[in-house]
């Protein structure tokens, strides 16, 4: 046996799980490339990647502002003197002015190394959308720009969990980024429940529950931070001001450093529930809460944006020490830099065309085009799930998700677990193979007791989604008439 084998390595790699990438998907690709070889074997023509996030592989369009800056910074030579003619005629000179500005910001390349922490000029640029965004400054020696909001979510989790009894507290249903980063860094998971009844919402009290339920039970445990992600993923709800104070009042009551997951800030769909910073918040609770801890992460892979493959984003510490935030920036380091074209995108979603600018009608048609159309498909998913035999299904108020729950026989139950499997990891699986749809089990981001749910995003594209929702539906069907009781 070599020296690298499955019992030899970290235990904690081996062990931990990361469910939007995991037997699903494993089994998407593998019928994707029998679609290619022998596409007649299969009752379906191709595969719909409903779980995860990923909207261009599902379709949409990017936004041409960011494309066009992107390939200019990529390929500064269409600004030489032979080609700036040429380059003129089919870039706009917002674009064009953009675009020189980056490449000076970077150093004169793209493809040269930045500061760590990211580009300061985009770091500046972060900062005064922060400012505008909350009414509040930002520091731009607080941002660090990541490669996408998740290694950023790692960097801070890495460095809290000091030691096995450190406690850091997650939304059950939740993104498994926290319970797979948690338990690769060794740290303790302390989950609490989202209220499903009330639209996934949030309450102190049960965040109190959770709290010093896992005190009772291990008296050694240390929580030391409460990750909240709003708008919600897998859940799709979005947290009114009053519910944020609450939560906000809760980190400084027992003494924890809020991390606040708010990538998906652009996605909220109601008037009744618009998107509001954790960082507003607490600027608005007084001198009271001058020392509550908050480290804010964002990125380029949702909202409109969708440039998941570029790799960009960013988080903002709030009242963190500056002895912390070293060490955040050794980490950092460690990788040298984050991806530059992937920081360029970063300062393109914060600091987009103005009106008046040349790109900027396009810009917003675009923009606007995308959010309505990403309102109009959540609505008629969730109407559809609704309307099948034993799902419930709430309204997305925001993200990129639904979240049915399904109830199952105990008849489909007992022949999940002749093949070892979660009950609503079987029926999802029963529906990839028979439709090419690949979702996610709920159990793969917690759930209620004896609750089955699945994730689905509803980025299939509009023009699809009747014969999307058809497919489900007939398998629906299908699948519980198999299994009835």
């Amino acid at each position: 046996m070599g020296i690298l084998n499955v019992k030899s390595v970290n235990q904690r790699v081996v062990e931990f799980e990361y469910a939007v990438r995991g037997a699903l998907a494993i089994r998407a690709e593998q019928l994707s490339n029998q679609l290619k070889t022998k596409s007649d074997t299969l009752p379906f023509k191709n595969i719909v990647n409903c779980n995860i996030g990923n909207p261009q592989q599902l379709g949409q369009q990017p936004i041409t502002f960011y494309r066009q800056v992107a390939s200019l910074v990529e390929y500064p030579d269409l600004f030489n003197d032979a080609n700036i003619e040429y380059t003129s005629k089919i870039y706009p000179s917002d674009v064009i002015a953009r675009a020189k500005e980056l490449i000076e910001a970077a150093g004169g390349s793209v493809g040269a190394y930045s500061h760590s922490q990211g580009i300061p000029l985009i770091r500046q640029r972060v900062a005064e959308f922060i400012s505008k965004r909350d009414g509040y400054p930002a520091d731009p020696e607080s941002i660090f720009l990541t490669s996408g909001a998740s290694p950023g979510v790692q960097t801070v989790l890495q460095t809290i969990i000091a030691n096995p009894n450190v406690g850091i507290m997650i939304p059950i249903p939740q993104y498994p980024l926290y319970t797979a980063s948690i338990s690769l860094f060794n740290g303790l998971p302390v989950p609490y429940y989202l209220d499903e009844s009330e639209d996934w919402s949030m309450s102190k009290e049960e965040l109190k529950r959770a709290i010093h339920e896992m005190k009772k039970s291990n008296p050694d445990v240390d929580v030391r931070a409460l990750c909240v992600i709003n708008p919600g993923n897998p859940t799709g709800q979005c947290l009114s001001f009053d519910t944020m104070k609450t939560i906000i009042e809760f980190c400084h009551e027992e003494n924890l450093v809020l991390l606040a997951d708010e990538v998906y800030q652009a996605n909220a769909y109601t008037h009744e529930l618009p998107f509001h910073s954790f960082k507003q918040v607490l600027k608005t609770m007084g001198p009271k809460y001058d020392t509550t801890e908050l480290i804010s992460f964002h990125s380029i892979s949702k909202g409109m944006i969708g440039e998941c493959g570029r790799r960009g984003g960013y988080f903002e510490c709030v009242n963190i020490d500056p002895q912390v935030k070293e060490l955040f920036y050794k980490i950092a380091s460690v990788s040298l830099c984050p991806p530059v074209q992937g920081q360029v995108m970063v300062e393109l979603m914060i600091n987009p065309p103005k009106k008046g600018d040349p790109s900027y009608n396009l810009y917003a048609k675009e923009q606007h085009d995308i959010y309505d159309s990403l309102k109009r498909r959540a609505v008629k998913l969730a109407a559809a799930f609704n309307m099948l035999e034993g799902v419930t299904c709430n309204a997305a108020q925001g993200a990129m998700y639904l979240f049915p729950q399904i109830t199952l026989s105990n008849t489909a139950i007992q022949a999940a677990k002749s093949k070892n499997m979660a009950p609503d990891a079987f029926y999802c699986m029963e529906l990839l193979n028979a439709t090419g749809v690949c979702c996610v089990p709920g159990s793969g981001f917690g759930q209620k007791p004896k609750s089955w749910h699945f994730r689905s995003t509803f980025l299939p594209p509009e023009n699809q989604m009747e014969d999307f929702i058809k497919s489900i539906k007939v398998f629906h069907e299908k699948f519980i008439e198999t299994y009835r009781d």
